[in-house]
């Protein structure tokens, strides 16, 4: 008796689990967050030790999230296997870590209702699809500009953009991010409302490449 009791409480412990995210596969569209590796380094990732910050990273790769019009999707439960550490590996070229790649996978790829090599491939063809504007490659020393120039710049090299289809993060008075919203066939979409909120900076700092 004690050994039934034991296993449907189990049960029910994994089906509480499993309730915990949302259903793979169900969202509106797709967030692509571009980071500014420089930032990156200088607020978390040279305390860590992370080899990204050794290497002359510019715009990585943050992630390419599921998104809904309010709000979105992680963690959600998913048939598809992890991702292989070769899989990962292979990414780190364009998101400055196999360990920045695993997370994206387990926190919003298992949303994407695809496998990890569909996912991984998809994440590198909107990575591609969007130019980076060269100009913040050749800065010689730190800048503070308003964040907005940030937003103009890109729009400037991506005239299939619009004004809110794109956003500009900042963090502890630096230049963050770039994320640009993508249906599912990667094809430019507004932003929802809580997605389209630019830094409204106009002296934030932005680090060279190092």
């Amino acid at each position: 008796m004690r050994v039934l009791v034991l296993a449907v409480v189990g049960l029910i412990a994994a089906s509480m689990a499993w309730a915990k995210g949302e259903r793979s596969g169900v969202f509106d569209y797709y967030v692509m967050s571009l980071s500014w590796s420089p930032t990156w380094c200088a607020i978390e990732g040279d305390a860590r030790q992370s080899p990204q910050c050794d290497a002359d990273f510019g715009w990585v790769l943050h992630g390419l999230w599921p998104q809904y019009h309010r709000g979105w999707p992680s963690y959600c439960p998913t048939v598809e296997r992890n991702p292989s550490r070769t899989m990962t590996n292979d990414m780190a070229d364009i998101m400055g870590t196999s360990g920045l790649a695993w997370h994206q996978w387990n926190k919003h790829g298992v949303c994407s209702g695809l496998s990890a090599a569909q996912y991984y491939d998809l994440s590198r063809k909107a990575y591609g699809m969007v130019v980076r504007p060269e100009i913040f490659r050749r800065l010689d020393k730190a800048v503070t500009l308003p964040a907005s120039v940030v937003e103009e710049a890109f729009l400037k090299a991506n005239p299939q953009l619009e004004p809110d289809m794109i956003t500009i993060t900042c963090k502890d008075g630096r230049i963050q991010e770039a994320r640009i919203c993508l249906s599912k066939a990667l094809e430019p979409v507004p932003c929802g409302r809580d997605v389209v909120r630019d830094c409204t900076a106009t002296d934030a700092l932005f680090d060279p490449i190092r």
